[in-house]
């Protein structure tokens, strides 16, 4: 099956930790949607990204190619078994202009505004450090348009590193100190 990954998917050595069938095809864009951050992830020390309905803005991430036998292993990984994502078949868009239809992982709880309220974004709607560092590093390893990576690096985060034991399995190199849950 495809399956488009937009948040920490997009880092090979993150999806190969349960689904190690786990092939990058391409990369692909989900059109009218934007990237949103919401939910507390104690794993990661904030909020995880989902994608949020939005007419004219644009999610990019790659398409990975999975066997069938990985479906279940990476509904877990996603919370699907604990209410917390839930999968969803969705039309991507290749550079090419082909479309695919993938499994796209959205929460079940979807936020249903802007997570930046007079130009402060809302601190339980901010990242963690190491996830927005994993979605940055996994987008420039995926080839996501350089827009793009500029747009991940401008997102405000919460400083916090999350569960050390994930992080360092991911061998990220986090040398600015923020503060470990």
């Amino acid at each position: 099956f495809l399956y488009f990954a937009y948040g920490s998917n997009l880092l090979a050595k993150r999806i190969h930790i349960r689904n190690p069938t786990a092939v990058r095809k391409e990369i692909g864009k989900l059109k009218n949607h934007r990237l949103d951050f919401f939910y507390y992830a104690t794993r990661w020390g904030g909020a995880p990204s989902t994608v949020v309905p939005s007419p004219g803005e644009n999610v990019w991430g790659a398409i990975w190619e999975i066997d069938m036998e990985n479906m279940d292993s990476l509904d877990k990984q996603e919370g699907v078994h604990r209410g917390v994502y839930q999968p969803l078949s969705l039309p991507i868009e290749t550079p090419r202009g082909e479309t695919l239809i993938c499994r796209v992982y959205q929460l079940v709880n979807n936020p249903d505004d802007y997570p930046v309220k007079n130009g402060v974004m809302l601190d339980e709607r901010k990242p963690s450090y190491s996830y927005i560092q994993v979605l940055i590093n996994g987008a420039i390893e995926s080839g996501l348009p350089e827009y793009y990576v500029e747009f991940l690096k401008s997102v405000e985060h919460n400083g916090n590193l999350g569960k050390l034991e994930l992080i360092s399995s991911l061998n990220l190199n986090l040398t600015h100190g923020p503060k470990e849950n």
